[in-house]
């Protein structure tokens, strides 16, 4: 479904807007990992996020009239504000459903990008169901945060940019996971550009879905719906879609804890300087503190994203 051709296709459509992110390095962040460590600061992206890669992706690809009737999503709020963007500078409208406990740094920046902002509780109320009820009494056009293959090719552009930005023969990827858009697009863009390059999905404790799914040879459900502070990446589960490619494309998942990845956000700061959220930090945890679940000399983390509450930023450099 998913092809080389359309990533290569959704690349074009976005490379004109988006920001295109560097890998980044710091000897003391070598030292602690025992090997060579470069971050991709998705962080620095537009919006704050890898998400605008595959909102403008998904929403380039539709027709006029589609646009002008108005998108739909669900997002903790890195989708939601890359989708609210993508469709301002499309033309288009956007209503966004968040759940009521995103930070609300989120939720505020999505409000100001344009979009309608509709809060649920993700304890006890379905963010789909919502969605649906919405779609049709609007006529609105549903963008799925991952389980769509257009978001997909678009985030697989990170992965795009990664092989050309290095070229040793043979590199550990971790990539932050949630519902898996992320991490199954640079998994499909490396099979092809860096085929020996192992690609691992990282998450934090409680919520290690994708690591289960990986073992298991089917797709596991995360028990919990909320209590972390890794929003960004908490779903009930890998996609549909993004799942059979993990578990043709993707090495065994890591898990870190929350005090790895609060330990990860003040040494990106301290040493790179730059502001990476507690969900997007996972993969750069893994690759500080979990030297033993990875092989070779040398790891590329992906900071997936930036969008942080002064607050828990504040807990992070505090130590």
């Amino acid at each position: 479904m998913i092809g080389l051709e359309m990533i290569h296709a959704a690349y074009g459509r976005i490379q004109p807007v988006i920001r295109q992110t560097p890998l980044l390095s710091s000897p003391f962040l070598d030292e602690i990992a025992g090997r060579k460590v470069l971050i991709k600061p998705e962080c620095l992206q537009h919006t704050g996020s890898f998400k605008f890669r595959g909102a403008y992706a998904a929403l380039s690809a539709m027709d006029g009239a589609t646009l002008k009737r108005g998108v739909i999503a669900y997002s903790s709020g890195n989708h939601a504000q890359g989708v609210a963007l993508a469709a301002r500078m499309l033309g288009g409208s956007a209503v966004i459903i968040m759940p009521a406990d995103a930070p609300v740094s989120k939720i505020e920046n999505t409000k100001a990008l344009g979009a309608e902002v509709v809060l649920y509780d993700r304890a006890t109320e379905d963010r789909d169901a919502i969605g649906a009820t919405l779609s049709e009494a609007r006529g609105l056009t549903l963008v799925k945060p991952f389980d769509d293959p257009q978001v997909i090719a678009g985030q697989a552009s990170v992965g795009l940019e990664i092989a050309t930005g290095c070229s040793i023969a043979e590199v550990e990827v971790l990539v932050p996971c949630g519902g898996g858009g992320l991490t199954s697009g640079i998994a499909l863009a490396l099979a092809e550009a860096r085929p020996n390059w192992r690609v691992h999905p990282v998450e934090p404790e409680d919520f290690d879905d994708a690591a289960r799914s990986l073992i298991s040879g089917r797709r596991e459900e995360n028990i919990r719906r909320d209590g972390s502070i890794c929003d960004a990446i908490i779903t009930p589960s890998v996609g549909e879609i993004t799942f059979p490619i993990m578990r043709t494309h993707c090495a065994a998942g890591i898990v870190v804890s929350e005090d790895e990845v609060l330990r990860a956000m003040a040494m990106a700061f301290a040493r790179l300087k730059i502001v990476i959220e507690p969900g997007g930090a996972v993969a750069l945890a893994a690759a500080l503190f979990h030297g033993e679940a990875l092989e070779g000399d040398t790891v590329i983390a992906v900071a997936s994203g930036g969008n942080v509450d002064a607050d828990m930023f504040a807990r992070a450099v505090a130590g």
